[in-house]
């Protein structure tokens, strides 16, 4: 049972999967970083009825909790774009190469023996196990 889950783990994809999880992590937050510090400040320049808010407005005027803050919204996007545009130029597209390059050079293997086939190499070798 331990073996089986040893063997699971320790498949190329599953570790692949982890280090892309954390370098995916990693690379979010500096994307994060990078649009809250530059691209959130010059949206929020553009401002609504107060700069410092960022822009948007407030449902009712007096109340501070009603802002509706199009900034963050606007910087969420920005964000997503960014990390998705890296993923695929960065992933995804050398992924699509290699494998484009490998099934041109692909030439079909030996075939596999059938189950019947093998089966009936084990019950030939059984029986002349016996004759002896």
């Amino acid at each position: 049972m331990l073996k089986g889950f040893k063997d699971f783990l320790m498949r190329g994809n599953v570790i692949d999967l982890a280090v892309a999880l954390i370098i995916g992590l990693a690379f979010t937050a500096i994307v994060t970083a990078f649009t809250d510090g530059l691209i959130k400040p010059l949206i929020n320049a553009i401002g609504g009825s107060d700069a410092a808010q960022g822009l948007g407005f407030k449902i009712l005027s007096d109340n501070p909790a009603t802002f509706m803050d199009f900034g963050s919204v606007i910087n969420a996007i920005i964000n997503f774009v960014i990390i998705a545009a890296v993923v695929y130029f960065v992933i995804v597209l050398p992924v699509q190469r290699i494998q484009e390059r490998r099934k041109r050079g692909m030439e079909p293997g030996p075939a596999e023996p059938t189950d019947v086939e093998l089966l009936t190499e084990i019950r030939d070798l059984l029986r002349q196990q016996q004759n002896r």
